[in-house]
């Protein structure tokens, strides 16, 4: 009976732990399509130089909203073009047409899948709650590059387009 109630506590615990370790990980890693986290000291600015002869690649923008969000959300710019190891600015814009202040939160994704790991952000809004008071409209950035890495990768040839998609949600403790 002990060894029954500790492997349901065990799993309880797991459970309870899955989704900060799945988030832990995939930010580490660039599974499942998202992009690593720069923080942490991994930030290494002598690898932002632009791989001399490598292929370019298409980066597109994309967006969408919760149903709950009643934002507007778009990205400013539809596509930019850049070869790996170059940086490159992004801008998205929010705007709350309603008559109450209304907090979001973003999470992203990186498809293809496989292509995330190269994909590094500097500077983004995503998993920060974004506060839009009743009629404002903002501009968010976002700095990123392609690590010079993706331009030898042999599972990366055939990669001539990433897509980078923001969803917005209304935050649940507003």
């Amino acid at each position: 009976m002990l060894y029954i109630a500790s492997v349901i506590v065990g799993f309880v615990g797991l459970a309870y732990a899955a989704v900060p370790l799945y988030k832990l990980i995939c930010t580490d890693t660039g599974l499942d399509g998202t992009a690593r986290n720069l923080s942490g000291g991994k930030f290494d600015p002598s690898t932002m130089k632009p791989v001399a002869g490598a292929m370019p690649i298409r980066i597109r923008f994309q967006s969408s909203l919760s149903d709950s969000m009643k934002w507007k959300f778009t990205p400013q710019t539809k596509e930019i073009t850049l070869v790996p190891g170059e940086t490159a600015l992004a801008f998205y814009t929010a705007e709350n047409p309603t008559d109450e202040d209304i907090v979001g939160i973003s999470t992203y994704s990186v498809v293809p899948g496989r292509a995330a790991q190269y994909f590094n952000k500097i500077q983004c809004f995503c998993f920060e709650e974004q506060k839009l008071a009743a009629h404002e409209e903002v501009d968010m950035p976002v700095f990123f590059y392609i690590d010079p890495e993706f331009a030898y990768d042999p599972y990366m040839k055939d990669v001539r387009e990433i897509t980078l998609h923001y969803t917005f949600f209304r935050s649940k403790y507003q």
